[in-house]
């Protein structure tokens, strides 16, 4: 038996089920989350995220429980080993990235630098 490889960015079982229930919502099955680096933030880089009914060239597709998330190349190189996960509580409730290539964040978590 071959051994699975593995992704080089996880999608959480919380993610996956807002995915759904946001793509459900919306009445667009074609739906995936685009999650995105930009320059800017209070710590040099920040984490973006959106809906796309498209995958282009170079991107990376994560698929969990049937929903689908894609990450572009430039993207992908600062998010390896990372995890998007979803979080409901006191703060709010947002999508995050947990992400082993960041040297700090910033307190909102939305921002990091390397």
């Amino acid at each position: 038996m071959s051994e699975a490889i593995p992704l080089p960015i996880q999608m959480s079982d919380a993610a996956a089920t807002k995915i759904q229930a946001l793509i459900t919502e919306e009445e667009n099955p074609n739906l995936r989350l685009r999650v995105y680096i930009t320059g800017g933030g209070c710590s040099g880089f920040e984490y973006g995220f959106t809906f796309d009914e498209k995958t282009n060239d170079g991107d990376t597709v994560i698929e969990k429980n049937g929903v689908i998330m894609v990450v572009d190349s430039m993207s992908l190189q600062y998010l390896v080993g990372g995890t998007v996960d979803y979080i409901d509580g006191l703060a709010g409730s947002r999508f995050l990235v947990t992400n082993p290539n960041a040297t700090s964040t910033c307190g909102c978590g939305s921002s990091f630098s390397i």
